[in-house]
């Protein structure tokens, strides 16, 4: 399968931004089953400094530094990849026990996926999350069997739900709250596995979305996923993913691997000034044919006013106020004064 892939995130700030820098994590990976035939970062305002380079895990990546003051900014990937993968038959392949696999993490050779069997800040294990994961990995069973029977419990013991947990939420408010998204679901499966010493990282991405029966695809209504890999002896990385209890297939594209989603962030990094900012985010995952033409119909949804727009139209009056402030504050200024006022301190935010 061949898609176009569109990652869209603007950041509107109530305070102009001095200076930002940044670390993107929005070019996919090339990898097995997956060949990236093109890809293109736009972003605004230009960086006075771009840096393309490979990460610690192998993640293209690239560090921005961007030196004009903005009230904006927005970057927009592009991407065109074909995927080709079937994992279908590979569950039948594995015969190593999940012990074996466990023993063969002490041995040298096999440091670089030892790695990803250590506890990360979002994997690290309680006694009860080990005891929920061990359930699956009775004595001597096939890795690859286990992982799925794990996958298949999370996948009916934990409800989807985008309500209670956010980007910071700890594995083990997630394992109390029975229920969370693809990160916190990938979250939990890895720390269950790292907790019996087995490796697995955590991969973001995207999925192939389908429209209700008879309806166009929504340009821009899809988003990015999560899922975990675990390493075989017979098969090298396998992908699970426990949102929709399945192997991975062509309708996942792979955009970076890590010990956890703070590995991957898509966009982190910091700025200088800012204040609060709000962040809008869309995602459109196209099918599309070999001459680059769209499978199937879409549309581009226009509700009367969107979550987005009302948050940024809230930034938008808190610019005005600061506007406001600003001419009241030079009248003060022109006035004749005895006194002197402190030039207050630019705060340093941290985005993700």
């Amino acid at each position: 399968m061949r898609y176009r892939i569109t990652h869209k995130t603007d950041y509107r700030y109530a305070n102009s931004v001095a200076q930002s820098n940044h670390l993107v994590h929005l070019a996919p990976r090339q990898t097995k089953g997956q060949i990236v035939e093109s890809h293109d970062l736009l972003i605004s305002p230009v960086p006075a400094q771009k840096q393309d380079f490979l990460d610690y895990f192998g993640n293209p990546a690239a560090h921005l530094s961007i030196e004009d003051d903005h009230d904006i900014l927005s970057i927009t990937a592009t991407s065109v990849i074909t995927v080709e993968r079937d994992q279908s038959k590979t569950l039948a392949l594995s015969v190593a026990s999940w012990e074996m696999v466990r023993d063969m993490m002490r041995e040298p050779k096999y440091a670089t996926e030892a790695e990803f069997a250590c506890y990360s800040g979002f994997t690290t294990p309680t006694a009860d999350i080990a005891a929920y994961g061990a359930q699956s990995f009775i004595p001597g069973r096939p890795l690859l069997e286990a992982v799925n029977d794990l996958t298949t419990r999370i996948f009916t013991d934990y409800e989807y739900n985008g309500t209670v947990t956010d980007a910071s939420t700890p594995v083990t408010r997630v394992f109390e709250l029975k229920g969370g998204v693809c990160q916190d679901f990938a979250h939990l499966q890895l720390a269950c596995l790292r907790a019996l010493g087995l490796p697995a990282r955590y991969v973001s991405g995207y999925l192939r979305t389908y429209p209700p029966k008879g309806q166009p695809r929504l340009i821009g209504a899809d988003a990015s996923h999560a899922w975990i890999s675990v390493w075989c002896p017979e098969a090298g990385w396998v992908d699970f993913d426990p949102t929709n209890n399945k192997m991975i297939s062509d309708e996942h594209v792979i955009l970076a691997v890590g010990r956890d989603f703070e590995d991957v962030s898509p966009i982190s990094g910091i700025i200088l000034g800012g204040g609060s900012h709000f962040v809008d985010v869309s995602v459109d995952v196209m099918p599309i044919d070999s001459k680059g033409n769209e499978i199937g119909p879409s549309v581009n949804p226009q509700p009367p006013q969107s979550q987005a727009q009302g948050a940024a139209l809230a930034v938008a009056n808190q610019l005005s106020q600061r506007q406001d402030q600003e001419r009241a504050q030079e009248q003060t200024q022109n006035q004749p004064s005895t006194q002197t006022t402190p030039t207050q301190p630019v705060t340093a935010d941290r985005t993700y």
